[in-house]
Formats: C-alpha cells, structure tokens, sequence
C-alpha cells in the first residue's frame, strides 16, 4: 500500500507540474468558453483515464523487461528533454483550436476526443510512461490521471476569475526547473544502482 501511495504522490505532483502552461490548459480554457466547466471536466476525465491506462501498461511492460538504474538514466534524460519543452512553451495549433471553437456535439464527446487527441504523444503522456516503469502502476494511473484534472481545472477557474491574465512565462520556468531537479534525482538514483 505505502508503494501505490508513493506512486501516486510523485505522479499527482509530476504530472501536475508537467500541464502547468501545457496546451492542454490552453484547450480547457477554450472549451470552458463555451461549454460548461463541469462538462469540460468529465470529457477531460475520461480522455486522460484511457490515455494514462494505455501509458502505465507501456510504461510497466518496459519497467518489468529492463533493470531498473538503466530505466532512471533513460527517464532522467526523458525529464530533462522535458524541462527543454517545457521551457520553450507550448501552443494550440490551428487545428487543436479549430476544434475546441467550433465543437457543436454533445460538450463530454467533444472535448473527450480532443484532449484525447491531443494527448498522444504529449509530454504528460511520455512522463506517465517513464514513471510506470519504475513506479506502482496503479498509483501512476490514478495519480497522473488525477493531476492532470486537478491542473487543466485549476486553469479553468483561475483563467475564468482572472480574465485569463496568467503569468505563462513564470509558470513555464518554475515547471522546467522542477523537470530538471526530477531529471537530476533521477539521474542520482539510476547512476548509483548501476554502480
């Protein structure tokens, strides 16, 4: 049990600090200008549960088919390339923002397979990958799944009572310097177990 726990912490936090200013935040916050935000919430729900079970299932298969110091070096690098994305900024493109403007099924369907879309291959996904290989799988799914939710809605209801004034800049520096110091543990852990 104390495993799951652990796991799902350093997801829930992981995950939570890799959507800070991500294009997800972004997505939500268009939806949630015109749909309502409980409904943004569920169709972000369900996306972020099917994609983070299909990442924990990569992201245990290959925690069980290699040893583990080379996985923390491999996920150390991963969270470092990470940090450099997260740095550099992340944007809508056109046809993520086509789609969140003019989404006219059901607001849950609409916004479940955008996020879904969206997500594939993002950052959170490749993180939710790298944790599972070292991590209880359960508790990266629930944590990771629940991080991202927590973050995207969180930007809802800043961005709505804010007039969508963030300080991106500042949130993307403080999210890449917390990738970098994960990166740097993880680097610590894996180049001491190999030794």
């Amino acid at each position: 049990m104390a495993d799951l726990w652990a796991a799902f912490l350093v997801s829930f936090g992981v995950i939570f600090v890799a959507e800070l200013g991500d294009k997800s935040q972004l997505m939500a916050l268009t939806f949630a200008t015109r749909f309502k935000a409980w409904h943004v919430i569920l169709g972000i729900t369900i996306a972020t549960t099917v994609v983070h079970l299909a990442s924990v299932a990569i992201g245990f298969g290959l925690g069980e088919a290699l040893p583990t110091g080379w996985i923390n070096i491999v996920a150390a690098v991963a969270f470092f390339g990470f940090a450099a994305w997260t740095w550099r900024g992340d944007t809508l493109t056109d046809d993520e923002k086509s789609r969140a403007e003019r989404a006219t099924r059901a607001a849950v369907i609409a916004v479940g397979t955008a996020f879904f879309l969206a997500e594939l291959g993002d950052k959170t996904m490749l993180a939710t990958i790298t944790l599972a290989a070292d991590h209880d799988w359960l508790g990266v799914w629930i944590g990771s799944t629940v991080g991202m939710v927590a973050a995207d809605a969180l930007a809802i209801v800043v961005g709505r009572y804010l007039g969508q004034r963030l300080p991106e800049r500042l949130i993307q520096y403080g999210a890449a310097a917390l990738f970098v110091l994960f990166g740097a543990w993880l680097l610590i852990e894996g180049v001491a177990e190999i030794s």
